[in-house]
């Protein structure tokens, strides 16, 4: 590469003669150049960090789906769960560097499936740099995570391996293909193809391809397992199994607040881009992945509160767990349509998206369906309304400068009905998909007695059962007394003269402690 070095020493020569226009022609464009491709790489390098910090920001979330599925499992469980949120990650970073990334995004390929750099071989190359799997592989354990709080509590350490590298291997890659690959059916940037409707699919961080295809992996784990021992009575009456730690569902639903600003703002995935051909010179994709931490932020601020206000108008209570769930709710909702919406409208989503959860959750009492993060719900239920939201509400402007000009946009905002369309399609075949390729491999799983531990096991928590130990000293209420006599447990503290409500519905003291065994 020449030198950026430039003197009079250098020009002198040139300048003496006509002869030597050329030459110094050719000097100063070699100037130029060198320039230019300095600017090339400072551009490559900071639209790598960007993405590289936007992966790190994404697998943080692990963290935060481990804290927050350890608060909403009993003590005797904790685990066993967060055993499975490592195993998620592991299993899942090996089935996807193996397979899941080449077929998502294994171009040149066809439109349903991707078809190289297995192994990441032939990887990097013009089409994406180590950082861009890293990024995906995040997204794609992220999805796998979901899934593991849908069948927690009672579920064989054997089949959560298999799902999750089934998951992250084969049934995510196949789905982000079809919608973020440019050479995807559903693409919004497909390039070798009719795009779907003139529109292609809109969901730019992931409402369809990430949450509704773990929740509705969750869905039919817990559908085929069945409900927890003890959560319905034999009257079919719904019997809480609270979760042992609030402090835990807090922490970890502020992690995953902190990993979003990664999930949706990164998935831009470069931050050097002017818009300002428009006189804003100022203005740029640094001003829409702003836009998009904002959108972000308020459709999970408006979804907490309205859970909040909602739940305590139905149940009577201040609840902080519902209040999470309703929160992570409004992200889900949001994540598809983040970038192409206003402030305003990402208002609306987290509304919608506190009632579509609180919705769910009654239906499933009703249906004596047992999901306890209430995964289904929130990432299956919320995400399809974001998916759909977003055919309503994606504005114009911000679809033109993110997926080229002349893209149909919201139905509610005068762009026509084909966006909207392209949307329910995404809801359609994703359900469909993740049904006929999840619903029969925990079906076998079940039938060849590998999906759920046995009664004994269960009741005595996965910890002692399958770990060799409690994660604490400590104990749940209902445990039976031979649990507790396995060794010396604390029980809750409650304050002084409050009181119970025994299985026949009488009133007792409660002791602010357990006693010694």
């Amino acid at each position: 590469m020449a030198s950026l070095s430039c003197s009079a020493n250098d020009l002198a020569p040139l300048l003496t003669t006509t002869a030597n226009a050329t030459a110094f022609a050719d000097f100063l464009c070699t100037q130029f150049n060198t320039i230019s491709k300095k600017l090339s790489d400072t551009t490559y390098a900071v639209d790598n960090t960007y993405l590289l910090f936007s992966a790190y920001l994404v697998f943080a979330m692990q963290l935060g789906f481990a804290m927050l599925c350890a608060g909403s499992v009993r003590a005797k469980n904790t685990m066993n769960i967060m055993l499975t949120n490592v195993l998620d990650a592991a299993a899942g970073g090996l089935s996807y560097y193996l397979f899941g990334f080449a077929f998502a995004f294994g171009a040149p390929s066809n439109g349903f499936i991707g078809r190289h750099f297995f192994g990441l071989s032939d990887y990097p190359s013009h089409y994406g740099d180590y950082s861009f799997f890293l990024y995906q592989w995040a997204f794609a354990i992220a999805a796998a995570g979901i899934t593991s709080g849908s069948i927690a509590e009672r579920t064989q350490f054997v089949a959560y391996l298999i799902y999750s590298s089934f998951l992250t291997g084969f049934v995510y890659p196949i789905v982000s293909h079809w919608v973020w690959s440019s050479d995807g059916w559903a693409s919004s940037t497909r390039t070798n193809g009719d795009v779907l409707f003139g529109s292609g699919v809109i969901d730019f961080a992931g409402s369809g391809v990430v949450h509704m295809v773990g929740g509705i992996a969750g869905l039919w784990g817990a559908f085929i397992e069945g409900p927890r021992i003890g959560r319905f009575d034999r009257t079919g009456r719904s019997v809480a199994l609270k979760g042992h730690s609030a402090s835990l569902v807090v922490l970890g639903s502020f992690l995953l607040w902190f990993g979003w600003y990664g999930f949706n703002p990164g998935s831009f995935l470069t931050i050097v881009k002017n818009y300002g051909d428009n006189g804003r010179d100022y203005y740029g994709q640094w001003s829409a992945i702003g836009r998009t931490g904002v959108t972000t932020t308020l459709a999970g601020c408006t979804a907490a509160l309205t859970t909040l206000f909602s739940k305590r108008l139905l149940d009577g209570h201040w609840n902080v767990i519902d209040v999470c769930n309703g929160l992570l709710g409004g992200f889900a909702a949001i994540t598809s349509g983040c970038s192409v919406v206003e402030p305003w409208a990402a208002i609306v989503c987290g509304f919608v998206a506190a009632w579509v959860l609180i919705g769910l959750n009654k239906l499933a009492v009703k249906v004596k369906y047992d999901d306890p993060l209430e995964a289904a719900q929130l990432h299956g239920g919320c995400g399809a309304w974001g998916v759909l939201f977003t055919g309503l509400f994606a504005k114009g402007e911000y679809v033109e400068e993110i997926y080229g000009i002349g893209r149909p946009y919201g139905l509610l905002m005068g762009g026509g009905g084909r966006l909207f369309a392209a949307q329910v399609v995404e809801v359609l075949v994703v359900c469909g998909w993740v049904t006929v390729t999840m619903a029969p491999l925990f079906y076998g799983l079940n039938k060849m007695k590998l999906l759920r531990v046995s009664r004994d096991e269960e009741s005595a928590g996965m910890d002692l059962s399958r770990h060799g130990g409690f994660a604490y000293a400590y104990h749940d209420e209902g445990d039976d007394e031979s649990i507790k006599k396995l060794g010396f447990m604390m029980g809750r503290i409650e304050p002084a003269g409050s009181v119970s409500h025994s299985a026949g519905g009488h009133d007792s003291p409660m002791p602010k402690t357990a006693p010694p065994v």
